[in-house]
């Protein structure tokens, strides 16, 4: 079965998406795991720049500046072709490198065993942090009812 180039595009997404918001900690113990780092050319060395945040209040009515982020990129290119792109939060070099080579391994021969041992990995430790923080929150909630006095 083939893959269209929309599905490419959301499963890149989404990898791309996790590799930025992953701890710098858990990616590069993750990268240890897969071993040595392919033969690569860095296109553009990992760069720390900032971004403007925006947003709109109720995801609805007009844009305004919310505050600026610090982000890091970096782009390379393997030896065998594939390039892989990385913009990912904070001011870690290393870990955008690592990102950028995740990029490029996940367009390659290499996919399946970087799916199974750093992204699937990475996506468990996201979603038990999402859950640990939705325990959290949801242990400072307050229930507001309404009760109606009866009249006689």
């Amino acid at each position: 079965m083939t893959v269209g180039p929309d599905e490419e595009t959301r499963d890149r997404k989404k990898w791309m998406g996790l590799l930025a918001r992953a701890e710098a900690g858990d990616l590069a113990r993750l990268w240890q795991d897969l071993g040595r780092a392919p033969a690569h050319d860095v296109l553009r060395a990992p760069e720390i720049g900032g971004i403007m945040l925006r947003g709109r209040m109720g995801a609805v009515g007009d844009a305004f500046n919310i505050g600026e982020m610090s982000v890091t990129r970096c782009s390379v290119r393997l030896a065998n072709g594939p390039d892989g792109h990385a913009y990912v939060q904070g001011r870690s070099r290393t870990k955008a490198l690592q990102a950028a080579l995740v990029d490029a391994l996940m367009q390659s021969g290499a996919a399946d065993a970087v799916r199974a041992k750093l992204l699937s990995p990475l996506a468990e430790i996201e979603a038990k942090r999402r859950a640990s923080r939705a325990a959290k929150a949801a242990a400072t909630k307050v229930d507001f009812f309404t009760m109606v006095r009866g009249e006689d």
